[in-house]
């Protein structure tokens, strides 16, 4: 057998391993309710040389995994058009730099003092511990729906920064190298240029070169170059800020971030989202390979003492900060938490130290270790802190749900749902109106409706608003949180209620196919047609050809929907949709032919 063909081989036998414990301890803290991030560290841990010694060659396989990381930032990039991040630039250069540099000094001036480095040996590590993980906080943001939130755009605005300053990081351990080797190395300005230039040349690639790709496989519709072309940029853009020695995330964060606001990025995000996923657990898993449980058994109070402080000094420091930017105090003691451990950068920082001569190759062992156990601290601590940091409901004014006989219960009572909720109190249908945003409840009251406080997608809330007798439930929210497994829920919990949904988009559909609702509505679709007859008749087309042009677009989108259906393909069926001018006659011809 060739040596490739071994190393194949191994590769394999070592991910048998690796995937199936990471599958039970994933399995096992999410059911526990600690998140996936602490169950892949600790299933790298117990695979890992440390303990069963099932799986070598971590460092290999973190070089691999870390794509993960870039392929996350990609798809963050893709949530934040350039406008947007425009908006942000307070928040990024405000509490972004201040984060950075305070909690850096902080940390190395407790482990100067507190644990006897040299100043050197202090801000070599201490500047590292000042960032968060990236890799572990946007997913949770994600998962809890938070990220395009106020408070979700301000934490990724600390992590987008403190991105930006791995490059002068590693200027600085440069300039305090001991290591003759390092004197040969590019002077940090020449990095911060590199840095422009980089930026500067992917923004100008992802306008003149990567919207004409994409437009181009788009009208080929071929699925599987989607998916190609969007590894393709990722590693690109990533390859090139590696080999001009900066940040390999925030090229990819930059690729993602110029077609954020081109008609591809819910493909790319679907196609590329699986990727993430796997590549992103198997980081964490090489991440607790790596952990060097012996320098932990030699110094367990070192590490243990040093993981409190980071976590404690991180916390405080940014909840003064939230506090100065005018966040209330629970939001500030939220975002102090979520960012208070230690990141995946900080390895790759500290092997830069060690390389400089200015630390021991045991002190990187060491502060691996504390920062993989900051990491593990965060799901407990956002876990213990839940009720403190929820904002208190004054139940007189914002009250829950209670079952008041009425025949329908709508679920959302923004623009879409007072709409519903007029039509039918003045057909004599009386509804109980549910919704969680408080200002729309407050002033909802302010014109005599009574709406109350609660997330009517749960089924106990339901249940406590009266669903059970209720021969309605309408969920009319902004977004596309229903689901058909929601749906089948609402239903086996109150069979004789009909159950209609507000549909956000054709991709909603696809995913309620199948399910027990009675309607479902495109929040848009009706107000569309609406505005194109009245176009129509602005530019003098007759009443009867306004209506049969109607019956096309109305027939052309059904079929569609149906093959869309029967496939679970968003991109089926291109060829109904009428993209160029046509006359109307030659249309309804061919669609009888």
């Amino acid at each position: 057998m060739s040596e490739g063909a071994h190393a194949t081989a191994g590769l394999l036998r070592d991910m048998v391993p690796m995937f199936g414990f990471a599958l039970v301890f994933v399995l096992i803290f999410r059911r526990l309710g600690l998140g996936a991030t602490l169950g892949y560290l600790v299933a790298g841990a117990v695979v890992g040389p440390q303990l069963l010694g099932l799986v070598g060659g971590a460092e290999t396989k973190m070089e691999f995994s870390e794509l993960g990381i870039t392929l996350l930032l990609f798809l963050v990039g893709l949530e934040l058009n350039p406008s947007r991040l425009w908006r942000m630039k307070q928040d990024i250069l405000g509490l972004g730099l201040l984060q950075v540099v305070l909690c850096g000094l902080a940390i190395a001036a407790i482990i100067g003092f507190g644990a006897k480095f040299s100043v050197a040996a202090a801000f070599a590590l201490g500047l590292p511990l000042a960032l968060s993980s990236t890799a572990q906080v946007l997913p949770m943001l994600q998962s809890a729906g938070r990220l395009r939130t106020p408070f979700g755009e301000r934490a990724f605005s600390i992590l987008l920064f403190q991105d930006l300053s791995i490059v002068p990081m590693i200027t600085i351990i440069a300039a305090m190298s001991r290591n003759p080797a390092d004197a040969t190395g590019p002077p940090g300005w020449v990095l911060f240029v590199y840095t422009v230039a980089a930026i500067v040349g992917l923004v100008l690639a992802g306008r003149f070169l990567l919207r004409p790709l994409f437009r181009l496989i788009g009208n080929l519709g071929e699925r599987e170059m989607f998916v190609f072309a969007g590894l393709f940029t990722v590693i690109a853009s990533s390859a090139i800020m590696q080999m001009l020695g900066l940040s390999t995330a925030l090229g990819a964060f930059i690729a993602g971030m110029m077609l954020a606001d081109s008609p591809y990025r819910h493909e790319l995000e679907a196609d590329v989202e699986p990727f993430r996923s796997i590549l992103l657990g198997l980081f964490f898993v090489t991440v607790g390979m790596t952990l060097d449980l012996t320098a932990i058994a030699e110094r367990p109070l070192f590490v243990a003492a040093m993981a409190l402080a980071l976590v404690a000094t991180k916390a405080l420091v940014i909840f003064l900060i939230g506090i100065a930017f005018r966040m209330s105090w629970r939001g500030a003691l939220a975002l102090g938490l979520l960012l208070s451990q230690g990141g995946e950068f900080g390895f790759v920082l500290f092997a830069q130290a060690q390389n400089a001569w200015l630390i021991e190759p045991q002190a990187a062992s060491l502060f691996g270790a504390i920062v993989t156990l900051s990491m593990a601290t965060t799901p407990f601590l956002m876990m213990a802190t839940r009720r403190m940091r929820a904002e208190p409901i004054v139940q007189e004014e914002r009250e829950g749900p209670t079952a008041d006989g009425s025949n329908a219960i709508i679920v959302g009572y923004g623009r879409f749902g007072q709409t519903v909720a007029q039509m039918l109190l003045a057909q004599g249908i009386a509804v109980t109106l549910v919704d969680t945003d408080i200002e729309m409840i407050d002033v909802a009251g302010e014109f005599g409706a009574k709406v109350y406080y609660g997330d009517g997608t749960r089924v106990d809330l339901l249940r406590q608003a009266g669903a059970g007798e209720a021969e309605l439930i309408l969920f009319c929210m902004d977004g596309d949180r229903v689901d058909a497994e929601l749906v089948e829920a609402v239903h086996e919990a109150f069979p004789n209620a009909a159950i209609f949904v507000r549909a956000f988009d054709r991709r909603q559909l696809l995913k309620l196919r199948g399910s027990p609702t009675r309607g479902v509505v495109r929040e848009l679709i009706e107000s569309a047609i609406r505005m194109a007859r009245e176009a129509m008749a602005a530019v003098g087309v007759d009443e009867e050809e306004i209506r049969r042009t109607e019956d096309l677009y109305r027939a052309r989108d059904r079929e569609r929907l149906k093959i869309q259906f029967e496939s679970g393909d968003i991109r089926a069926a291109r060829d109904t949709m009428i993209v160029t001018p046509r006359n109307l006659r030659d249309t309804l011809g061919e669609d009888c032919g």
